[in-house]
């Protein structure tokens, strides 16, 4: 196999990835016809067809899954140890992809990467929001960010965020037509503001647990969906039915008296957000560097 083949199998993992030329090509920082080429070679090369392509969407061929299945977890592990390669030069350097919600990203991340990154000029920071609490190795995300909770199994997590509570909120304009619920089992016949997850396309399903009980998971339905938690946020706001959101969002509002918050003691605390990693995967300098930027400190603690 020619030894350019590995742009080219780089190339194809990417557009599989992103599922489009056009994303595929700025993400490479190539033209889409430089990509299309360097895909064309490696299919000729190989002796067949790895992308189907349609005037919507790409998408691999049963080979084509098939080679993405075995080989896009080795090339972000290739990828994560050229970047390591920065450990060697003067200055950390390197492009790290961070993939996480809307909500830690504002909170958590951006308020410490604006203060980090003026002080390290060659590492370059990537945020991509997401709900889907994506593979980070097959996706070739340097990290990602979740709840205790929900970490998978062979990643190291590292604390970025104080526990956090999720808060049950509704306007009064809804509390003025609509009794409170007195349990979560009677949310099933309020109006409630969803938030839409992408990994299977469902309904996040409300998690309930008051203090030495059992679980309560409670799906609920409304009007309105959206696939962000500060549009949810709006959605209760504007009245049109309850929502569940991180306390840290919905407190300025209840404060203000525009939300009233409803079965507070039928809301757990979490482990707050972490930042997780493979452990298989030597961290580079500048991956280093910002685990210790985002290191959750409790006040009074350095």
């Amino acid at each position: 196999m020619p030894r350019d083949n590995y742009t080219g199998l780089l190339a194809f993992v990417t557009v599989a990835q992103e599922g489009s030329f056009t994303r595929a090509a700025a993400r490479l920082g190539v033209s889409q016809s430089a990509l299309s080429h360097t895909i064309k070679t490696l299919e000729a090369n190989l002796g067949i067809r790895l992308l189907t392509r349609t005037t919507r969407n790409v998408s691999p061929t049963q080979a084509g899954e098939r080679l993405y299945r075995n080989i896009s977890t080795q090339m972000a592990e290739i990828d994560a140890e050229v970047q390591a390669l920065s450990d060697f030069r003067d200055k950390p350097a390197g492009t790290i992809r961070v993939t996480a919600t809307d909500h830690a990203i504002r909170t958590i991340l951006w308020p410490r990467l604006a203060a980090f990154l003026p002080r390290y000029p060659d590492i370059k920071v990537e945020l991509i929001c997401d709900y889907g609490l994506s593979d980070i190795s097959a996706e070739r995300y340097d990290a990602g960010v979740r709840f205790g909770e929900q970490l998978a199994q062979g990643m190291i997590g590292i604390r970025i965020g104080p526990d956090e509570r999720f808060a049950l909120v509704g306007s009064k304009a809804y509390f003025s037509r609509n009794p409170s619920p007195g349990t979560p089992h009677e949310l099933v016949s309020h109006q409630c503001v969803n938030l839409r997850l992408p990994t299977h396309g469902g309904l996040y399903v409300w998690e309930f647990k008051k203090k030495g009980g059992k679980a309560i998971n409670v799906r609920t339905n409304g009007q309105l969906v959206f696939n962000s938690m500060y549009e949810v946020l709006e959605g209760a706001i504007a009245g049109f039915g309850l929502a569940y959101v991180p306390e840290s969002l919905a407190r300025p509002h209840i404060t203000a008296g525009r939300l009233v918050r409803v079965l507070e003691e039928w809301c757990p605390l979490w482990s707050g957000y972490h930042l997780y990693y493979p452990n298989r995967r030597q961290p580079s300098q500048a991956m280093r560097l910002l685990v210790e930027a985002l290191r959750y400190r409790p006040q009074g603690v350095k």
